[in-house]
């Protein structure tokens, strides 16, 4: 009867000049898992690059609205702008032109020599204030006629001018910027009928005259 030596296991044999590893059973490896790694490798960056391209797309397409709506912004800003100031000229006029009548009287005082005390220091702080809002005065004696800016309240004929001339300013004219809120009012004159023809007429008979008294005196000396 053999006797077993307590706490040691038995060990397969291993021939000599054998390492321990030998000694280990060895798995071999699968065929199917060695097929199936580089397929599923490949599937997996294949979705990964439909993934980011989707990405792309999507910010490509938030970044064409965000653009989009920036533009409607700024549109709507510069509109909003546009619509501010052209209320307030629209506003400025409308009290400037209630104001007219009080600077037509201030015009008249002055004027008849009426602008003095008290009621001058009122007078030019008003035309300052006007002036300051934008307010500018026009019309002229002497001036060419121009109904763009002019409104001719009396008509007349005079030799003296050649074209139709504002004699007499009735009333200034008033604008703001460009915008003419009210025209000058005016005398104008235009030239007198024939006195075109009469001239032309006088200066051939004067250019006349010489070139006769030239033939008869034989003409200007000569050396």
């Amino acid at each position: 009867m053999t006797e077993e030596t307590p706490g040691f296991e038995e060990k397969p044999d291993v021939p000599s000049g054998a390492t321990p590893e030998d000694a280990e059973p060895k798995t071999a490896p699968s065929a199917a898992a060695d097929g199936a790694a580089p397929a599923g490798d490949e599937n997996q960056t294949a979705g990964l690059v439909a993934q980011l391209d989707q990405a792309r797309k999507a910010l490509d397409e938030r970044t064409a609205d965000l653009q989009r709506l920036q533009a409607e912004f700024q549109n709507y800003r510069r509109r909003v702008e546009r619509d501010r100031i052209a209320v307030k000229e629209i506003a400025t006029a409308n009290l400037l032109t209630e104001l007219l009548p009080v600077l037509d009287d201030i015009g008249r005082a002055r004027e008849h020599g009426e602008l003095v005390g008290g009621f001058k220091s009122v007078a030019e702080s008003l035309e300052t204030v006007a002036a300051k809002m934008g307010l500018q005065q026009f019309g002229k004696e002497g001036e060419p006629f121009d109904p763009t800016i002019h409104e001719a309240l009396m008509h007349s004929y005079a030799p003296d001018v050649t074209e139709t001339t504002c004699v007499a300013i009735l009333q200034p004219g008033y604008r703001i910027g460009e915008r003419t809120i009210r025209p000058a009012r005016v005398a104008v004159a235009e030239p007198q009928p024939g006195a075109q023809a009469a001239k032309g007429d006088s200066e051939a008979d004067t250019a006349s005259a010489e070139a006769a008294d030239d033939k008869e005196s034989g003409g200007p000396d000569e050396g």
